[in-house]
């Protein structure tokens, strides 16, 4: 038997300033940013599956996502790619293949929402 299991726990994403970043992710999730920042540098974002920490103690411009590290699902592309953009959100490419979109987080990390 393998000790180590087959699941993503979670991905860490490098931010800048921790309490803008929850704001900043929690608003274009639909969530509520309320949640406690943990020993002042750790958001955990509360997601169905795998999970995604906020983390500025790791942040440096070096660290941040050059290319999408996962995608961020959606039933509907053109409605997401709508959203986003009236959300101000800077998104690096157009509806590609009619099934993704890379956008940028305030911090310059890339990621990617992707019809599943």
């Amino acid at each position: 038997m393998n000790p180590i299991l087959n699941q993503i726990g979670t991905v860490f994403i490098p931010v800048s300033n921790i309490e803008e970043a929850r704001k900043w992710y929690c608003d274009i999730l639909g969530l509520s940013a309320d949640g406690e920042i943990l020993f002042d540098h750790l958001y955990i974002v509360a997601m169905n599956g795998t999970r995604i920490v906020l983390d500025s103690k790791i942040y440096s411009a070096d660290n941040i996502f050059k290319t999408p590290p996962f995608h961020l699902n959606t039933n509907n592309i053109e409605q997401a790619y709508e959203y986003m953009k009236g959300k101000n959100v800077e998104l690096t490419t157009e509806i590609e293949h009619n099934q993704w979109f890379n956008f940028k987080d305030p911090d310059g990390n890339h990621l990617m929402v992707c019809k599943c």
